[in-house]
């Protein structure tokens, strides 16, 4: 499993980031039962930079806590039976691994979010790391979460185990 973290911002967290998300990336892997090794890659960012990817990609622009770039179409959650269908599409030529996408964080987000909620940073960032979220809108595109997704019809009651499974089993 290939787990990229870039951390892009200049404020620094002050927790063991790299560990939080690989621990998350990991359980939610696990908890879909994906049957693959699987490449995911976060980018820790300012808000000033999530709002001009948000803008860029949603004709949004505004700052938002996370975004989200899946490479995989879904026809349902947790369904990798079509991923093999389309191998040059979905794998990484080099690793053989299958490419979930991109996970975009703002780390002022995960500070104010935090404060704001009544809960660490921590649990915070590991709610924003899991990768269930690539799969929780039905296929390629940008999603953002905008604190709350839960509204968003697409995600069909993903989010409540998007928390259950990425951030619950390590983090509350």
């Amino acid at each position: 499993m290939t787990i990229s973290i870039e951390y892009e911002a200049e404020k620094k967290l002050e927790l063991p980031y790299e560990t939080i998300i690989k621990d998350v990336v990991e359980a939610s892997l696990d908890y879909e039962k994906c049957p693959y090794e699987a490449e995911v890659n976060v980018i820790l960012t300012d808000n000033e930079t999530i709002r001009e990817i948000n803008r860029d990609h949603r004709q949004i622009d505004s700052a938002t806590d996370v975004l989200s770039f899946p490479m995989v179409d879904y026809e349902a959650p947790s369904d990798f039976d079509h991923v093999e269908d389309a191998v040059e599409d979905y794998f990484n030529p080099e690793t053989g691994e299958l490419m979930l996408g991109d996970i975009v964080i703002s780390v002022e987000k995960v500070e104010e979010q935090a404060e704001k909620y009544g809960h660490s940073q921590t649990r915070e960032l590991a709610q924003h790391a899991s990768p269930l979220r690539l799969r929780s809108y039905g296929g390629r595109g940008t999603s953002a979460d905008g604190g709350t997704p839960e509204s968003d019809p697409g995600n069909q009651g993903v989010y409540p185990l998007m928390q259950k499974a990425g951030m619950c089993l390590f983090y509350l």
